[in-house]
């Protein structure tokens, strides 16, 4: 059984549904992963295979403010929930996310470059990854820029703007790469199914600027609206963010051979789902 923590979320709804009979799903109401007496307390009585991680404190700015909460959910949570998953030989799986670099490489970041987040939510995702490792069976994830069904997201905010407004400013300096839930579930899946462990890069294919991105999901929907540049530092934000925080994703598609697919057609393929 593979017990997915932050199941009504939107990539563990994704997995969820993927799973089928494979997933058992907790959330908030189930398990506080703060608590290490909880986190002992589900994993031992499920017994579960393997762990997969959704729950994260994932307020950027939020976190600015908010250090000691966000360390208690994204680093040390991580901690009990590696320590159930040694006690009870299952594998852990954690998301993390591209904010554990500094954006200053140039090039598309690999598993084994060095870390040095810029915001206290990027050093609390980074310190859980290193508590994953408390787990002798751990596999971490990184992704970014998500998008899904089930919960806010970029696609829907500029949905809801554009629906209100015939101009947008949107940042052009931040690179990255789009990220379907759904694609991200299945790396996931092809991760665990390829008995992979260690550090995985998993998202869409292709890159492109949060601007650019808007401007695509206009387009697909037909939707008249001027996305203007602006630079991330007239946003004037709490927290830092990595300008160029691409993944590469190579080793991901030559040991599961899953090659996830352009962010592009991902996000054709979320606005036809959203509006059936």
């Amino acid at each position: 059984m593979i017990l997915v923590v932050g199941a009504n979320g939107m990539l563990g709804n994704d997995l969820m549904a993927l799973l089928g009979d494979r997933g058992h799903g907790v959330d908030i109401a189930d398990i506080d992963i703060t608590s290490p007496e909880s986190v002992f307390k589900v994993v031992g009585a499920l017994k579960p295979e393997v762990v997969i991680n959704c729950a994260a404190y994932t307020d950027v700015d939020g976190c600015e403010s908010a250090a000691e909460t966000a360390m208690a959910v994204n680093g040390e949570g991580v901690a009990y929930l590696a320590m159930a998953c040694r006690d009870s030989g299952a594998l852990l799986v954690q998301v993390s996310t591209d904010y554990v670099f500094d954006g200053g490489k140039g090039t598309p970041y690999v598993e084994d470059d060095a870390t040095c987040p810029l915001s206290v939510y990027g050093e609390s995702k980074l310190a859980g990854e290193m508590n994953a490792a408390f787990s002798r069976e751990h596999l971490i994830v990184r992704t970014q820029w998500l998008y899904g069904l089930h919960g806010k997201n970029f696609v829907e905010t500029m949905l809801r703007l554009g629906a209100e407004k015939s101009e947008i400013p949107v940042v052009d300096d931040q690179i990255g790469s789009p990220t379907w839930t759904v694609d991200l579930a299945q790396a996931i899946l092809a991760l665990i199914d390829s008995g992979c462990r260690g550090i995985f890069h998993a998202a869409n294919s292709g890159y492109c600027s949060w601007n650019d991105f808007a401007t695509a999901i206009f387009a697909e929907t037909g939707q008249n609206v001027a996305v203007k540049p602006m630079s991330t530092s007239d946003l004037n934000r709490p927290a830092r963010r990595p300008l160029y925080s691409t993944l590469e994703c190579t080793k991901l598609s030559t040991e599961t051979g899953y090659h996830p697919q352009a962010w592009r057609n991902a996000l054709r393929e979320y606005l036809k789902l959203r509006n059936k």
